[in-house]
């Protein structure tokens, strides 16, 4: 009988197309540790792949490993995923898991490591939607990371983080009530060239090279990252990502979580609308 502990790799076992590579599936599969960084710092591992994780009370689950960004050891953790600006959501403070790894580009994605990992600083990749997992690093089109400890001050993960800060209407004004900007440090792209993903009408209002959390709108309504960006005015719906719930214009445009990304058209790139680059990619969130 086959332990549920394989099940995750049986499918790449099966269609491998080097058969050299099945011992290193098995392999990865009888590692017992919490995050990637002890994957990488116990077991030795430097590739870069779909590695078994095991929480604090023993589920097991499967997940990518980053292995070589600013010395690796990076764990997925989400994937925010945007190809129905009317869909619903993401639940930042919910122990809900949903979703699977291979498909964190197709859907919204989120594991037990969420919660589970406690971590120092984060990783975010946007990578276009329908990428297969192999072509991540290569096709992204912006990646960053955090080098100042941040996560220590919240609790240790973003489940913490946004206990504190909750993503919900009404719980603050623009600017003062805002959650932390952490400044980032560039892996793919730069201050300007993230700026140039959002709408012509964003730029005046945001300074690149951080990124943003628990962002309020002029209407009072939250959002929860603001992805190499930190909010200057009360427009971060059209920049920030993962709606709080209730916004008060009633706009249809402003459901989902990439917020209002196209109030002025889909992909159009003119006004509030962000590129369609950026409409089209998964927001990749890692801790390490």
């Amino acid at each position: 009988e086959t332990s549920s502990i394989w099940a995750p790799f049986i499918a790449q076992i099966c269609s491998a197309p080097n058969v050299g590579k099945v011992d290193e599936i098995r392999n990865r599969a009888q590692f017992i540790a919490r995050s990637c960084k002890e994957v990488r710092d116990v077991h030795g591992q430097s590739d870069n792949g779909l590695y078994s994780l095991t929480t604090a009370t023993g589920v097991v689950y499967q997940t990518f490993c980053d292995m070589t960004t600013a010395g690796g050891g990076w764990t997925l953790v989400a994937s925010v995923h945007e190809d129905n600006i009317y869909g619903e959501v993401h639940s930042w403070t919910s122990q809900k898991t949903f979703g699977t790894v291979e498909a964190a580009t197709d859907d919204d994605f989120k594991n037990p490591g969420y919660y589970d990992i406690v971590a120092e600083d984060m990783s975010v990749w946007h990578v276009p939607n329908n990428t297969p997992v192999s072509h991540w690093n290569l096709v992204a089109i912006m990646r960053y990371h955090t080098e100042r400890r941040f996560l220590h001050l919240y609790g240790g993960n973003l489940y913490y983080l946004f206990h504190r800060y909750p993503v919900e209407y009404n719980v603050g004004k623009h600017l003062s009530d805002n959650g932390p900007s952490i400044p980032i440090v560039y892996d793919l792209g730069d201050k300007e060239s993230t700026k140039m993903f959002y709408g012509p009408n964003t730029r005046g209002e945001t300074e690149g090279g951080f990124i943003s959390f628990r962002a309020i709108n002029h209407e009072r309504a939250a959002t929860a990252i603001c992805s190499g960006v930190k909010p200057k005015d009360g427009n971060s719906e059209t920049y920030c990502i993962g709606g709080g719930g209730f916004f008060t214009e009633g706009n249809p445009l402003q459901c989902g979580d990439f917020t209002s990304f196209a109030w002025n058209g889909y992909g159009t790139h003119i006004g509030w609308s962000a590129s369609k680059q950026m409409l089209e990619s998964a927001v990749l969130l890692f801790y390490r």
